[in-house]
């Protein structure tokens, strides 16, 4: 149970960081918490399957250029999924980056 309650923090945790970057960048734009929260789970989901593909090195947790490149892609496809979702591809390049810096504070990994 404790796996379960973890993925949902790490969702809502998500979601606000979501709502957080769309306040800061005019390039991104989220229409509410819930298509925030259903962005953060299929950015999550993007992540998994690109990371499966490719391989762990792809990971944003690898702290590399790759890492940092693949996760606005994510970003970026994941507006093609949710209707309530809108990002330019510099939108995404800046998402990755505060999501990034906010990660490195506050670790929404799923252990």
């Amino acid at each position: 149970m404790i796996g379960w309650l973890g993925a949902v923090v790490r969702f809502i945790v998500s979601a606000f960081v979501l709502l957080g970057v769309d306040f800061l960048l005019p390039n991104v734009e989220i229409n509410g918490f819930v298509n925030a929260l259903i962005a953060s789970i299929v950015i999550a989901f993007l992540g998994y399957v690109v990371e499966n593909l490719f391989g762990e090195g792809l990971s944003p947790q690898a702290r590399g250029l790759t890492g940092f490149i693949s996760a606005a892609l994510v970003i970026y496809l994941a507006q093609s999924i949710l209707a309530g979702m809108r990002v330019t591809f510099i939108g995404a390049l800046l998402a990755a980056l505060i999501i990034g810096i906010v990660d490195s504070f506050v670790p929404t990994e799923l252990r």
